[in-house]
């Protein structure tokens, strides 16, 4: 039995990372969390300027959620900069997970702000109030929403580049602020030219029940990718086709079995056994196992594959094992 694994130093250039050479340097993900620390103070001050001129809860919900996004952005600056370390004797895979521990914490912050929003817009709701000065509230509303959609676009492209889940959650909960205070707005206004100071509760219910929803998802997703979750199906197919492919070009004389998959961050990692003739030299093996690696890398961002080679018609000890033990756990 012979593992051969190829560091992913040596990988050839590919789409990817072409990709990733093209983007601007201050797009990096520890650069565009910086700025969004920034932009989150500006959109905090703004929004807090805006309810106090005007009064309005949809206000303060929105200026509560900004405060979210500060210490969102300070901890997934932090988490990315502990997933950038180096691989070491008590991190072998590297640190990549990191960032999951910072979308998961946005997902609870995001929880938290909603049920602080709906008890304060439950509260309006009961005794509500005039709305004051729109004219500057909605100023310094829309001037925040520039800010933050124009910083979530370029994160989330950068994101896209990086695969950094750190940077892709930041981006999503920035656009999910600016429809927030799309909708405060669209509340605002409404119970101005209505006289209906309820509406204004109204909305800010209803944007506490969609961040509430945009939390969970960031949560569950979180957690689903720290429990090792598989490669996206595409992928998966992507990389079955290639591993077909190369089984044909050998007439069959070569099988590949026992994929798996997981995410870490930004780093993929596939284990699969690729079975060849007991009369093959091991130089033959070793090269088509290069020409299957760099093929799967070619296909899916940041791969790490390890391939282990076995003569045809034989199992790892590992695989005997758990046969042997789902036959002896079957009923007779």
């Amino acid at each position: 039995m012979l593992a051969i694994i190829t560091p992913m130093s040596k990988a050839p250039e590919t789409p990817q990372s072409a990709a990733v050479a093209s983007v601007p340097e201050w797009m990096t993900p520890t650069k565009l969390l910086r700025v969004s620390v920034g932009v989150a103070v500006l959109t905090i001050v703004l929004k807090t300027a805006a309810w106090w001129v005007t009064g309005s809860v949809g206000m303060l919900s929105d200026a509560l959620e900004s405060f979210v996004n500060l210490a969102g952005a300070v901890f997934a600056l932090a988490m990315v900069t502990i997933a950038s370390r180096p691989a070491d004797d008590d991190h072998p895979y590297g640190h990549h997970k990191a960032e999951f521990f910072s979308s998961g914490f946005e997902g609870i912050l995001i929880i938290g702000a909603s049920i602080a929003i709906l008890w304060a817009s439950v509260s309006r709701l009961m005794n509500p109030q005039a709305i004051e000065q729109i004219g500057w509230g909605a100023v310094l509303l829309i001037l925040s929403s520039v800010c933050n959609g124009v910083l979530a676009w370029y994160m989330l492209r950068a994101a896209r580049v990086h695969h950094s889940k750190a940077l892709e959650g930041d981006a999503r909960h920035l656009f999910t602020d600016v429809w927030t205070s799309a909708g405060v707005l669209i509340g605002m206004v409404g119970a101005v030219l209505t006289g209906w100071h309820w509406l204004d509760a109204v909305v800010a219910i209803l944007v506490a029940l969609n961040i509430l929803r945009e939390g969970w998802s960031m949560l569950w997703e979180s957690s689903q990718a720290l429990m090792d979750e598989t490669l996206p199906p595409e992928q998966l197919q992507r990389m079955q086709l290639i591993l077909d492919e190369h089984s044909a070009r050998n007439n069959g004389a070569v099988h590949f079995d026992s994929l798996i998959s997981r995410r870490a961050g930004s780093r993929n990692f596939a284990d699969l056994h690729m079975h060849v003739p007991a009369e093959w030299t091991l130089g033959r093996a070793a090269q088509l196992r290069t020409d299957v690696e760099t093929a799967l890398m070619q296909a899916v961002p940041n791969l790490r594959a390890i391939i282990e080679i076995l003569p045809l018609g034989q199992d790892t000890a590992f695989e005997t094992a758990e046969a042997i033990k789902e036959k002896e756990g079957s009923p007779q």
